[in-house]
């Protein structure tokens, strides 16, 4: 079973995450962030195996961190920022993988494009 948290849990995109993880037979749902919830990543993170980021730009790097400096997994469905912002985790206790399209055609592109 994979543990999966959400933040940007309120918006269009993670309501729709949310709804996905709830009823596919080998995930569960252990948490959802997002100031409209008054929740903060860091208060969904124990458990999870993996967080889904569907927030801003400004806070996506940083909700990185915070999961990775946990060991939790990291998918990054935001838009609009700076890959290279998170340069310093690379080989650290977890991964993160952005995929600011999540249609499965455009992230195999990005995946092996050389």
């Amino acid at each position: 079973m994979i543990k999966v948290a959400v933040a940007g849990a309120a918006g269009r995109m993670g309501q729709t995450v949310c709804r996905a993880v709830e009823t596919a037979p080998d995930m569960e749902l252990t948490g959802r962030a997002d100031p409209a919830l008054g929740t903060a990543v860091r208060d969904v993170l124990d458990g999870a195996d993996v967080m889904v980021d569907f927030t801003q730009p400004g806070s996506a790097a940083g909700n990185a961190r915070e999961a990775v400096g946990g060991g939790v997994h990291v998918v990054i469905g935001t838009t609009g920022f700076d890959p290279d912002e998170l340069s310093d985790l690379r080989g650290g206790p977890a991964n993160v993988f952005i995929a600011p399209n999540f249609a499965i055609g455009a992230v195999l592109m990005m995946q092996f494009a050389v």
